[in-house]
């Protein structure tokens, strides 16, 4: 439980640091001393310590808030006032994002629910009103699975082509999902459910003309990737969908830039999936390669995703205070 001690013993700490802050957003990290950018980094790693400590008590939601401001504010200096580098990348890739992706991981469970009721609806719907599932596919599709053969076979006569279109087009898609958090979240919620529904629906004409296996074993190796994309993208809309409807103890305003700068580190994560996944979509999938090596490319990148975003396969990160000071002193 925090206590006003507690709090006291800490409070001249996140006051420089909001100090500290507050001066390299007026002039510039080039302002600050080297000991300031020293003090910068350390008072950033302590505050975001004690945020994740405030965060265990449900009495401190107003604590908490300030906290999370002073150190989203204080992150924009420590990690993205640098130059860009492999290094940093690999840091966010493999350190931040998987703790973005935990501490938000609500609001993608929430974007696999409406997915799923989507899925859901749509094999009701096609189940009960087969005269539905033609007018939504159309007779070219219907008459492709009703002759047992794929509608994407066509991808193999162009795979380069087709591969970087299936690329821009699934960015595309989570991007417009990850900016209808905008829309009180209405579009967001709309993409997931329509999404999903359109899976419930070919997924049903599949299993009803015995193609839900060939279905299987083309969606399995670049689905593994893209389907969790799909929900990130969602869940990152979400976020900024309630930093605009709940502020909480925060203005409207900053309760939205808030939400804005964790959904747009959520939704970062996804790039290089999709990336590969459209690779993959557009060489693999199609192909004849064996069904055993494309449910087996699944399964590696579907645990390769669990090992990553639960950070099962390393102790936890602790950040060097003269590395910090170093790359702070760097970008001044």
């Amino acid at each position: 439980m925090i206590t006003n001690r507690w709090i006291a013993l800490r409070k001249d700490n996140w006051g420089r640091l909001e100090a500290l802050a507050g001066q390299a957003e007026l002039t510039g990290l080039k302002s600050l001393s080297v000991q300031e950018l020293r003090d910068l980094g350390l008072l950033y790693r302590q505050a975001a310590a004690d945020l994740s400590a405030v965060r265990t008590d449900d009495g401190a939601r107003t604590l908490e808030a300030y906290l999370n401001r002073l150190v989203s504010r204080a992150h924009n200096f420590v990690y993205s006032g640098g130059r860009l580098s492999p290094r940093t990348l690999w840091r966010f890739m493999f350190y931040e994002y998987p703790r973005v992706f935990r501490r938000l991981l609500p609001y993608t469970a929430a974007a696999f629910v409406l997915f799923c009721l989507g899925v859901g609806l749509g094999v009701i719907v096609t189940v009960v009103r087969p005269e539905f599932m033609h007018a939504m596919l159309g007779p070219h599709m219907l008459d492709t699975i009703e002759h047992h053969k794929m509608w994407t076979d066509s991808i193999l006569g162009s795979k380069p082509q087709e591969s970087s279109a299936i690329m821009t087009n699934n960015i595309s898609v989570c991007f417009m999902t990850f900016a209808g958090g905008i829309t009180a979240g209405l579009f967001t919620v709309w993409l997931m459910f329509f999404n999903g529904f359109q899976l419930g629906v070919v997924g049903t004409a599949c299993f009803q003309h015995d193609m839900l296996f060939r279905l299987a074993t083309f969606v399995a190796a670049h689905g593994a990737l893209e389907l969790p994309s799909i929900f990130i993208a969602g869940g990152a809309g979400l976020r900024i969908a309630v930093g605009l409807l709940f502020p909480g103890y925060l203005g409207r305003r900053d309760a939205l830039a808030l939400a804005g700068q964790e959904a747009i580190r959520l939704l970062a994560g996804t790039v290089p999936l999709l990336i590969v996944a459209g690779s993959l979509e557009g060489f693999l999938s199609p192909s004849g390669a064996p069904t055993a090596l494309k449910f087996a490319v699944s399964g590696v990148l579907t645990a390769g995703m669990i090992l990553w975003l639960s950070e099962g396969w390393r102790a936890r990160l602790v950040i060097d205070a003269n590395a910090v000071e170093a790359e702070l002193a760097v970008s001044a």
